[in-house]
């Protein structure tokens, strides 16, 4: 929606500019006073909606790029507008649409707030990340897993869990910081998670156990 407020107001500041540029002058020989206030602050709205534009593509992009490592095939992720959260009323985080045939879109929409703070944690080195922040960098990971194929929950958040620092590393965080994060999850949100998220065999020597070198408990054991 805001790419229109942008394309409008920058179609308006013209309009204006040319309809002062090709009025004809009065009986004294003056020409139309120049629209000095309507002109700049359409610019200046024009501008900023469009800054802001860009930065969500941007910011989408990057996440993009971030999920297709993941996944390893090309996917895409869509963070939610303004206009879209407000309308909004689920209480996920993110989400990936299977086809009848338990087939996951390429695709994921990543909700405004999560978004949000993947673009904090983006600028960051990801030292000290707060609580919201990891858990903005395990939604994107989980979804990625969904949009690998698995439609089961608790093994969409278990696969994440074991892959959160490489996302962290992707997002920009520096190696260790990547590692806490990872840990920090598993440890002190994982539990408080709901029931259909938690398993008994996600953990360190269980069946969901993929022996990677980046799952929290490699760390630790």
């Amino acid at each position: 929606m805001l790419i229109w407020v942008t394309i409008v107001t920058l179609l308006l500041a013209l309009a204006l500019i040319g309809r002062w540029f090709f009025s004809s002058p009065d009986q004294l020989g003056r020409r139309r006073r120049f629209p000095s206030i309507a002109v700049p602050v359409l610019l200046v709205v024009g501008a900023a909606t469009g800054w802001v534009n860009y930065s969500h593509h941007r910011l989408e992009q990057e996440l993009s790029a971030v999920a297709t490592q993941l996944v390893g095939k090309p996917v895409s992720v869509h963070c939610q507008s303004f206009g879209e959260s407000f309308l909004d009323a689920g209480a996920e985080a993110g989400y990936v649409v299977f086809s009848a045939d338990g087939i996951p879109e390429p695709k994921t929409l990543i909700k405004r707030d999560t978004c949000n703070k993947l673009r904090a944690f983006r600028s960051s080195s990801g030292d000290a990340a707060p609580d919201a922040q990891v858990a903005a960098v395990h939604v994107l990971t989980h979804e990625a897993m969904h949009m690998r194929g698995e439609i089961s929950e608790p093994a969409a958040e278990c696969e994440a869990m074991q892959r959160n620092a490489v996302t962290a590393r992707l997002l920009g965080a520096e190696p260790q910081a990547a590692v806490q994060l990872a840990r920090r999850y598993w440890v002190e949100i994982y539990p408080k998670m709901p029931s259909d998220y938690q398993s008994a065999d996600c953990g360190p020597g269980q069946r969901m156990d993929e022996s990677l070198p980046d799952a929290p408990w490699a760390k630790v054991q």
